[in-house]
């Protein structure tokens, strides 16, 4: 949707907060996909608003788009029971202002896009209001029908539920970079003890073909078994296979290509210096936002 001299204020508004809007659904729901449907339903709503009554549009934007994302992502637990295998949030290819926004980095990493799961759907918006946008309880309690009391209630139950599964200390982007390196090199060598220097004792390997492609069906754990299915799968590998690095949901990942097509996003996560969590996502349904960035905004607050 293209801005002109001669554009409607709804549409003004909307087009000016539209990526914030779509970062707030796609931390909802983990899927870009639904995401741009809850925009779509956020648009058609309004523009039926009367702008004369609306003291923030921005706050009356994210509202209505929490409500959207909210009632899709209630939808979306009742088909993730059927989902075939393992069910991972779609990968974004972020710009590195995304990175450079260390708190934006991490509400949208695959790691904590995975934790954000475990949430009850009002619990998730909340959290996702308060801890990533900074909205205030009030603001929060109009866009998910309670009271600021219960708000506060849910926002602290949440939180407690986040930090006891988040990834335990800071790690760098020069050190996640540099251990992804290693861990490429590791893989297209098929050196298994390079790759075991680098996966912590614990670690969990998570595929996603959603039914189309190979994939593990469950968790795969154990630094072991996790190096000898990566060595061993990758070797068997038929046609031009190839990795790249980039930057996926504000953070370093391999993207792997098979003769010139993205075939899987690999991300990772960091626990202590070393990688505790892979995530593959194969599902061809689920890559076409890694074949172009992808722009994320939190901030709410901007002067219109």
């Amino acid at each position: 949707m293209r801005v002109t001299p001669t554009t409607d204020p709804a549409t003004e508004a909307f087009v000016a907060h539209r990526n914030l809007l779509f970062t707030v659904a796609y931390e909802m729901l983990g899927s870009a996909a639904d995401a741009e449907d809850v925009l779509q339903e956020t648009w058609l709503r309004w523009a039926d608003v009367d702008l004369d009554a609306v003291r923030d549009r921005r706050a009356y934007l994210v509202r209505i788009t929490t409500r959207q994302a909210l009632s899709r992502l209630r939808a979306l637990g009742r088909r993730k029971e059927s989902y075939v295998g393992s069910w991972l949030p779609e990968p974004l290819l972020t710009a590195p202002d995304v990175a450079e926004d260390v708190e934006l980095a991490d509400s949208v990493s695959m790691a904590m896009m995975l934790v954000l799961e475990t949430l009850a759907p009002t619990e998730r918006a909340v959290f996702v209001l308060r801890e990533v946008f900074d909205l205030g309880y009030d603001e929060i309690a109009e866009a998910v029908d309670k009271t600021p009391a219960a708000v506060r209630q849910i926002a602290h139950r949440a939180r407690a539920h986040v930090a006891a599964r988040r990834p335990r200390g800071v790690v760098s982007r020069n050190e996640s970079q540099d251990a992804l390196d290693a861990f490429r090199q590791a893989t297209e060598t098929g050196d298994l003890q390079r790759l075991l220097d680098i996966l912590a004792p614990d670690v969990v390997l998570l595929g996603d073909g959603g039914g189309i492609k190979k994939a593990v069906l469950r968790p795969v754990a154990g630094a072991d078994k996790v190096g000898r299915l990566l060595i061993g799968g990758l070797g068997k590998v038929a046609g031009r296979f190839s990795m790249r690095s980039a930057q996926v949901n504000g953070h370093p990942a391999l993207v792997m290509s098979l003769d010139g097509a993205i075939d899987t996003v690999l991300a990772v996560r960091f626990d202590d210096g070393l990688i505790s969590g892979l995530y593959a996502v194969r599902n061809p349904e689920k890559l076409s936002h890694v074949e172009r960035e992808t722009a994320l905004m939190r901030q709410l607050r901007e002067p219109m």
